[in-house]
């Protein structure tokens, strides 16, 4: 019996033994169990306390502290500007219901916060993002017009240089109304900038690759030009307003090239990119794409330039005219006057409408390129620069040129010209009467005559800017037709606006006239397919004109002669914006009409609708001869 419990003693100290570990091991997982547990709960507190210190940072910059010392430090980085809300963000008002309506105590901070210079040229206003003056639900709707107009005023009286507002819907009606309601009635100059995403949240597309173009064609074609119709919509409720532009909110994802060529004709006054659409650089510095760089430059490039006045000066420094110009008259003369007769045969030569010379001085240039001898006539009207022509030929011509202070159409020639040269081109070739000029002149001209430029061609597309619609409707004179100054065209430095089909040729000349009666009125009726749904504001014109060979200048985009500034193009605006679908088709019918004592144009659109005949009879514009 003491054998047997000797023999079970080690197994029962054993299996204690085991009992015990295993205890031990289980207290042991156990206290670590809940030292994460406590652990766990640290870091989600004090995520939370780092979350809460961002959030109320944010919140700080966005209103709450925006002393002077911060304004300049951001005027330090170079910021052009800064756009924050003038009210507090979550600080709703209540204007109908009591007791809130009756909240004491201000309802924002200070203007005495910054500078008057500072909010003049500094701060852009932003509308607080509770305010919807669109809800279905009628306290929140009347309740957001009273906040919306609140904040307008106050943004008016701190002076604030521009004001975003948000498009984030179709309908719009009544943000519209409260705009223009705030527009007409106060005396104040502030920009609106309407917040406009290029892509609707629900269509940017997540199975795309960061930074690629949605396809063209398909429902993405009408997803891409959703935001474009908000914003069409909201602009013609504004009735084209001038202080109404677009504020465009580019994301991630672009749309495809014909979505984004749409809002080249668009107001764009900012381009809003979240930090989510940069990139890392391999130095760690945050860079756009290159499709979003492209887009940004497109968009925000300068606009347009009115050149109502300009000076024989401007037009005499560019190269490129007057080296064409020069290489006619060199081919020219080789054609006309061989090697064996260069020394004793001399070329007549008349330039017609000579300025202050230049094409004088590119006539005799290229005689002593051809190695030719000429003897120049230079005819010029205008008495003021006759006095500059003179002392060109005291001072530098001499007796090779002769100085004819005559109008060409006229002047009887003391003998017949070889060589007409003359610039009398406008923008649209034939709207500064070269054609009537040079017809005038032709019997200066040998039977087997040459002029320079022999043939020139004016083209015509139709355009979307409403900029150029603003700005000309900007021209009225308080003595004239409302309307007048949608009858007669513009020379503009075109930039803000999307041409919405490929130009096509209207009027052509050609110099000699072989046409005896010499009748330079012209109709031309054109008809240009339009791909995208867009809004038609005009017509630009251009020109392309053949000096003489295979040597020529143009202004049409497809063929510009590169490095030319003295011709920008001519902008035939029409008096009521039309709606055009993708895939019809816009047609308008152009006359250049004539008679002994005046030119004029008339024009009018008719397709899709048809508009008024704009200028009818020269009533509201002119060219005298």
């Amino acid at each position: 019996m003491l054998e047997r419990q000797r023999r079970a003693c080690p197994q029962v100290l054993g299996r204690c033994g085991a009992l015990l570990g295993r205890l031990a091991g289980e207290r042991c997982a156990g206290a670590q169990a809940e030292l994460d547990r406590h652990r766990a709960e640290y870091l989600e507190a004090k995520g939370a306390a780092m979350l809460l210190k961002i959030r109320l940072e944010e919140l700080t910059v966005l209103l709450d502290t925006y002393p002077p010392e911060k304004v300049e430090a951001h005027r330090r980085i170079r910021f052009d500007f800064l756009c924050l809300p003038l009210f507090h963000p979550r600080h709703r008002r209540e204007f109908g219901l009591d007791p809130a309506r009756g909240r004491p105590g201000p309802q924002t901070r200070s203007d005495l916060l910054l500078s008057g210079r500072d909010w003049n040229t500094l701060i852009v206003g932003k509308l607080s993002p509770w305010i919807r003056p669109d809800s279905p639900l009628e306290h929140v709707r009347r309740n957001s017009e009273a906040a919306m107009l609140q904040e307008l005023n106050f943004g008016a009286y701190l002076g604030l240089p521009a004001f975003l507002l948000p498009l984030t819907q179709a309908e719009n009606p009544n943000l519209a109304r409260v705009l223009c309601a705030h527009l007409h009635t106060g005396h104040h100059s502030a920009m609106f900038w309407v917040r406009v995403p290029l892509l609707a949240p629900e269509d940017v597309r997540d199975d795309l690759i960061g930074n690629e173009a949605v396809p063209e064609g398909g429902p993405e074609g009408a997803a891409e030009e959703k935001t474009w119709l908000w914003w069409h919509n909201f602009r013609t409720l504004c009735d084209y307003n001038k202080r109404v532009g677009v504020a465009l909110e580019v994301g991630a994802d672009l749309p495809s090239g014909a979505a984004i060529d749409r809002w080249l004709g668009e107001p764009v006054k900012a381009a809003i990119l979240p930090t989510s659409v940069f990139l890392t650089n391999k130095k760690g510095f945050p860079v756009l794409s290159r499709l979003h760089q492209r887009l940004v430059f497109r968009l925000l490039k300068p606009l347009m330039d009115n050149l109502e006045s300009q000076t024989y000066e401007v037009f005499e420094k560019d190269p490129i005219k007057y080296s064409q110009y020069q290489q006619a008259i060199y081919k020219c003369l080789l054609d006309r006057v061989p090697e064996e007769e260069k020394d004793s045969s001399v070329q007549v030569v008349m330039v017609l409408g000579a300025g202050r010379g230049p094409l004088v001085n590119a006539t005799l240039r290229a005689a002593r390129q051809a190695a030719r001898r000429v003897r120049v006539y230079a005819v010029e009207k205008n008495p003021n620069a006759v006095v500059t022509l003179e002392s060109w030929q005291y001072e530098e011509w001499g007796a090779q040129v002769t100085v004819v202070p005559r109008d060409m159409r006229e002047w009887q020639a003391p003998e017949g010209a070889d060589l007409v040269v003359s610039e009398l081109l406008g923008s649209f070739a034939d709207n500064e009467l070269s054609p009537e000029c040079l017809d005038g002149a032709q019997h200066c001209l040998k039977a087997d005559g040459v002029s320079i430029p022999c043939t020139y061609t004016s083209f015509l597309a139709p355009i979307s800017s409403s900029k150029l619609y603003n700005e000309v409707r900007a021209c009225r004179e308080r003595d004239r037709d409302p309307e007048a100054q949608f009858e007669m065209p513009y020379v503009v430095r075109l930039h803000n606006f999307h041409q919405l089909a490929p130009p096509q040729p209207c009027f052509s000349f050609q110099h000699p006239n072989p046409d005896p009666t010499q009748d330079n009125s012209r109709y031309r009726r054109l008809s240009f397919r339009v791909e995208v749904n867009t809004v038609l504001h005009g017509f630009a014109g251009y020109f392309e004109t053949t000096l003489y060979g295979d040597i020529t200048l143009s202004i049409r985009p497809e063929t510009h002669s590169p490095g030319m500034f003295s011709w920008f193009p001519i902008f035939f605006p029409i008096k009521q914006p039309l709606t055009v679908r993708a895939g019809e088709e816009v047609s308008v019918a152009f006359w250049r009409c004539a008679t002994p004592k005046k030119v004029w144009y008339e024009w009018a659109v008719t397709a899709p609708a048809c508009s008024a005949l704009h200028n009818p009879t020269g009533r509201s514009y002119t060219i005298g001869l």
